[in-house]
């Protein structure tokens, strides 16, 4: 997955309804190319289909955590976009204090977060980063 499919996930993340011509102007790209890009996302299975994610769907990922994430000068907008294109990303918060951004993240096992970690400190303009896992939920309100 090249520079472009992350920015067409990222895209595709903020707005899934978006139209080809729409993600095409957003992208810098012609209609077909998108049209050819999600495609091959589908069929590669990097794109698993278009839908609604709520915050209980959370639970079909059981393995969940928050990254703390450190850059470097005035990347963050870079660092951000290629932090929505992965798909165990759901979603990426802007902060202040010791942490640039923080990424909540969502995998099936322990392995593939390792995995989500290593990409993400692989990334260029991070410098450090801290994960911790979510270990239990409890919803606002309910006791």
């Amino acid at each position: 997955m090249d520079d472009t499919d992350q920015r067409l996930i990222a895209e595709l993340r903020r707005d899934g309804r978006a139209a080809l011509s729409e993600l095409a102007d957003r992208l810098g790209l012609s209609r077909a190319t998108v049209r050819s890009r999600m495609e091959r996302l589908t069929e590669r299975g990097e794109i698993a289909g278009f839908t609604v994610l709520t915050r209980s769907d959370v639970t079909a990922a059981p393995v969940r955590g928050l990254i703390m994430i450190g850059i470097e000068g005035k990347g963050g907008e870079k660092v951000m976009a290629r932090l929505a294109g992965i798909p165990a990303v759901l979603a990426v918060h802007s902060t202040n204090g010791k942490w640039d951004l923080i990424a909540e993240l969502a995998t099936q096992t322990l392995l593939e977060l390792d995995e989500v970690i290593y990409r993400i400190r692989s990334i260029e303009g991070v410098v450090t980063s801290e994960t911790n896992l979510l270990l239990s939920t409890r919803k606002a309100g309910r006791k």
